[in-house]
């Protein structure tokens, strides 16, 4: 199981954060080490003073599939929920300064946070979902699949031509505008719509 992640999606947040918007997909992959169930504690790193969530969307791969074309792709994908993707943000500036791999920050253990998956039916509108997370029952992120630059389909197909998809792999599909820093004590809960997919404690 691969968990493959799309960074800068969102025109905004590559603006939050001082980054041209991409012409293509940005592709960086954590390990299965780095998931982390749904209702499991997080406990805060301790190489890091710099904690973000960032919150997406996430698709669940369901066939083996590679060199995928768009328009075949949304049949190599039947899952979704949100996920929260942990960076340590001081590791990451730190590692892009001196131009070196950032992995540290971005793949440690338990960096995936992943919710309940639901299964993608027919009336699903994928061009229109909203989704959210609270930190201690406050808004601070919100988005929509709409906003995306690059949709599920050519993500899907882009990533197949450099790594073969498998059944179980796992797609972080990019965060919206709002990313922060959380701490210990923070409850986190993510939804997609009004479901409650993802909620747990950072310990």
């Amino acid at each position: 199981m691969k968990i493959i992640c799309i960074g800068r999606n969102y025109a905004e947040h590559a603006k939050e954060l001082g980054h041209e918007v991409p012409d293509e997909p940005v592709i960086f992959m954590k390990p299965k080490s780095a998931l982390l169930q749904s209702h499991t504690p997080f406990y805060y790193p301790e190489f890091t003073n710099e904690l973000h969530y960032e919150c997406e969307l996430v698709l669940r791969v369901c066939k083996n599939g590679k060199y995928i074309q768009e328009r075949h792709a949304s049949n190599y994908y039947n899952g979704i929920t949100v996920g929260i993707d942990f960076t340590a943000r001081d590791l990451q500036d730190e590692a892009k300064k001196k131009g070196l791999p950032w992995e540290k920050s971005k793949a440690f253990d338990n960096s995936a946070a992943v919710g309940k998956f639901l299964d993608i039916t027919p009336e699903f509108n994928k061009k229109n979902i909203n989704f959210r997370l609270l930190k201690n029952n406050e808004l601070v992120q919100k988005g929509n699949s709409g906003q995306m630059i690059f949709n599920f389909d050519s993500i899907v197909a882009n990533i197949s031509n450099y790594f073969s998809l498998n059944i179980g792999d796992i797609i972080f599909t990019g965060t919206p505008a709002g990313v922060g820093e959380c701490v210990v004590g923070d409850e986190l809960e993510a939804f997609l719509e009004d479901q409650s997919l993802l909620k747990f404690e950072v310990k």
